[in-house]
This record gives structure tokens, C-alpha cells and sequence, in this order.
């Protein structure tokens, strides 16, 4: 590293590692209820433990976003942190929103909007959070000797972000009106700004290890911001088709749906063809597997299995199945888990001074995972399609067909085994790592 106020990163980051645990548990609480084994049932309802596997999805990302940021912003500021302790109760503040909120959870605590379940009073805790992260990132930015594009790219990405929590707080007692503005949340986050913040931390990633010209990476950025702002504003109408709204949405919907993919092959071209142009000489090859899968896995995952059932004539179908959980788990891991993962890899060998390059335990965290998560899509695919054959065109009944694919879970509880080994080699390589120290610290880090 080069900052001591870096070493901050590196809580943001295990924090990450605690909260995806936690959430692995409750998607194995899941995958067997769908078996029919639902023992825990009295315990943890299937309604508690998938709020807290989704909700869990959001914090762990977040802090992961936040992690790369305090590491990220001063090394292209150069320029330390304005308040490492502030950093730090900002960190013990978001812990607890996690705690908190799975706590409220397991007693029903919670207000029933789905991704945004938290209880209201932590919704200003959450802001207040936010807030201080934002000073602390945006003042350490002006304050620099320099702003790059890459850094204020990620700092829109992650501005925007606190913004559009806002409307999801706003209280609706009309059905509509509520989905309508909840939606602002979820999908301008996960299909508008949060690219903003995987694109920044792409560029600052392939900038470091492939050794490309800053200004040849940089102009991608443009390319993939306007990408982004054009399909994921307006491809937010793919939402609106059954909730009530005006039939225009299923125009603009379908239409601007269909140009969301363009971002995710526009980063995906980006970072191969800035791989090809690089000297391929960094030696963290692991980063390097995880910045490229990354590019690749989120095209399929958030690209083509959203575009494969967003259209009106089909996701009136697939709407509310297992499809979209198909698409949901791929993009998801793709596009946001996968990069928090790369900035990961790269950062703990420059905090910690520790240079586990290309460990047999690291390759087998990427492979592992993502075959693992591959084979998990595959069978919520083939469960989905047999779900829409069965309830929507043959008319059972919603129980009957959850019988008739539990055979699916089976196999999608296996995937997801063979993932958890994967993150357990990941986890392992984490503490392998050891803590950041000062000894890490080098004024013209290489790496």
C-alpha cells in the first residue's frame, strides 16, 4: 500500500466475509426448504431467512464498495484519508445495521417491502452512514493533489447511490405508487449506479495490473457511463409492466431492456481489450482471473439472462418465477460479488506485505465458485422453465408445482456446495493474508 489510512480497506473488506457467510447459510436454509426439508420452519420461516439472504446480498456488497473506495481514493487522490477514525465508527455503524437487522427479522420486525425490509429507524441510521462515508471519500478527493476519471466515476457511482436510497424511505399507502418508487432503489442501484462503481473499480484494477495507458482505459469509462445511463434509467419500465402503471411502460421497458446488455459487453470488451494491449507482467495472476471473469460473468449473468425474460411478451410469464432468480443470482455475482472479490485479491497482498501469488487455495476459490455458481443458474433455469410450463400454461396449482420441481433443488443444493467450497478457499486465503501492518507500507508500491 501506499497510504497508511489504506489499511482501513482491509475491516470493510472482512466485514464482507462475515456478512457472505452468513448469507451462504441462509441460502442453504432456503435450498432445503424447497426440498421439502423444512425443519427449521418454526425457527426461521422461509419469509425470514430469504430477507435475510437478499438483504445480507445488499450489506456485504456495500461494505464491499466501501472497502474499495477508502483504498482506492487515496492512492489516485494521493492523498491520506481526512478521518481514519471517523472511517472506523462509520464501519461499526454499518456492522450494526446488519446486526440489527437480522435481529429484527427472526421477530418480524421489519416492513415487508421486498430488498427493502430493514426497519424503518435504521433507515436513518443507514443514511447518516452513507452520509459520513461520502464526506469522509469526497473531501479526501478534493482535497488530493490530483482527480482522475476513475476516481470520479466511482465517486458518482457511489453518490448516486446514496440518493436513490432516499426515495425508497418516502411512505406510500397506494399499492403502485409504493412499487413504483421502490424500484428508484432497486433497480437504478443494481442496473444503473452500482455499474458506475464496478466500471470505476474495473478501471483503477486494470489500470494497476495491466499496465495500459491511464488515458486509454479512462475513455472506455465515457463509453460505459453513457451506456449505462441511457438502458438503466429508462430500462427501469421492465417493472412497471403489472404493477398498475400507464401502458407506455411496456413500450419504453421492452425497448431500453433490450439495450441493457450494451454496458455489460461494453465492459466486458473493455477489459479484454485492455488485457490484450497490457505487458502481462503483474504477478497477482489471481486478481487479474477475478477482474476477468468479472467482465465475462456479468455479461451473461446481468446482461443476456436479464434480456433473455425482460421482454413484455415473455416476462409475463416468467415474472415472479424462478427465472428471474436464475438471472438474479448469475447477475448479481457477476457483475457486483465478483468485482468486490477482484479489488480483494489485489488490495491484500498490498496491505498485508504478504505476496501469496497464484496459491493452489486462491485458483481453486475462482474455479470452485464459479463452476459452482454456473451449475446453481443452470438449475434454477431448468426449475423456472418447468414452473412457468406447469403453473402458467397448464394451470396448477402454485403448491402442486413446488412439488413437482423439488428434484431441481437437489441438484441446485449440490451447486451450491461445490460454490461454498469455493468461498471457503477464498475466506481461508483472506486470513492466510494476516492484518494490514506498516511494514507493508511502500512509498512507490509496483504492485
Amino acid at each position: 500500500m501506499k497510504y497508511k489510512s489504506q489499511k482501513v480497506a482491509y475491516w470493510f473488506f472482512a466485514l464482507s466475509m462475515l456478512l457472505l457467510s452468513l448469507q451462504i447459510i441462509y441460502g442453504f436454509i432456503m435450498g432445503f426448504a424447497h426440498m421439502g426439508f423444512d425443519s427449521l420452519h418454526n425457527i426461521i420461516p422461509f419469509n425470514t431467512s430469504r430477507a435475510v439472504h437478499t438483504n445480507l446480498l445488499v450489506v456485504w456488497l456495500l461494505s464491499g464498495f466501501m472497502g474499495a473506495a477508502y483504498y482506492i481514493i487515496p492512492e489516485e487522490s494521493e492523498n491520506e484519508l481526512v478521518s481514519v477514525k471517523l472511517a472506523y465508527v462509520q464501519l461499526i455503524s454499518l456492522a450494526l445495521v446488519g446486526v440489527v437487522s437480522i435481529v429484527g427479522f427472526h421477530f418480524n420486525y421489519w416492513e415487508g417491502r421486498k430488498f427493502l425490509e430493514i426497519p424503518r429507524p435504521l433507515d436513518f441510521l443507514v443514511v447518516v452512514n452513507v452520509l459520513t462515508f461520502l464526506g469522509i471519500i469526497v473531501v479526501t478527493l478534493f482535497k488530493g493533489k490530483k482527480r482522475t476519471t476513475t476516481s470520479l466515476v466511482l465517486t458518482m457511482g457511489l453518490v448516486f447511490a446514496a440518493l436513490l436510497y432516499l426515495p425508497g424511505m418516502i411512505w406510500f399507502d397506494n399499492q403502485t405508487m409504493d412499487s413504483f418508487f421502490r424500484w428508484w432503489v432497486v433497480h437504478l442501484w443494481v442496473e444503473g449506479v452500482w455499474e458506475l462503481i464496478m466500471g470505476g473499480i474495473l478501471a483503477f484494477l486494470l489500470i494497476k495490473i495491466t499496465g495500459v495507458d491511464r488515458e486509454v482505459i479512462e475513455k472506455w469509462l465515457y463509453v460505459i457511463v453513457g451506456l449505462t445511463f441511457i438502458s438503466g434509467i429508462l430500462g427501469t419500465g421492465h417493472h412497471y409492466y403489472f404493477i398498475g402503471v400507464g401502458k407506455v411502460w411496456l413500450i419504453v421497458g421492452g425497448i431500453f431492456s433490450t439495450l441493457e446488455p450494451l454496458a455489460f459487453l461494453a465492459m466486458a470488451l473493455f477489459a479484454f481489450k485492455m488485457y490484450s494491449k497490457g505487458e502481462k507482467k503483474h504477478p497477482n495472476k489471481i486478481a487479474l482471473s477475478w477482474t476477468l471473469g468479472t467482465a465475462i460473468m456479468s455479461f451473461v449473468g446481468a446482461g443476456l439472462l436479464g434480456l433473455a425474460h425482460t421482454l413484455p411478451q415473455v416476462n409475463k410469464y416468467t415474472h415472479g418465477t424462478l427465472v428471474t432468480a436464475m438471472h438474479g443470482h448469475l447477475a448479481f455475482w457477476g457483475a457486483y460479488a465478483m468485482i468486490v472479490l477482484a479489488i480483494i485479491s489485489y488490495a491484500l497482498p498490498n496491505l498485508t506485505g504478504r505476496k501469496l501469488f497464484d496459491t493452489t487455495t486462491g485458483k481453486l476459490a475462482f474455479w470452485l465458485s464459479n463452476i459452482g455458481m454456473i451449475g446453481m443458474t443452470v438449475a434454477f433455469g431448468v426449475a423456472g422453465v418447468a414452473q412457468v410450463y406447469l403453473e402458467r400454461k397448464m394451470g396448477l396449482d402454485f403448491g402442486e408445482v413446488q412439488k413437482e420441481i423439488q428434484p431441481h433443488f437437489l441438484i441446485l443444493v449440490l451447486c451450491a456446495t461445490l460454490f461454498t467450497s469455493g468461498i471457503i478457499c477464498y475466506i481461508i486465503e483472506f486470513v492466510r493474508f494476516g492484518t494490514p501492518n506498516d511494514e507493508a507500507l511502500v512509498e512507490n508500491n509496483p504492485l
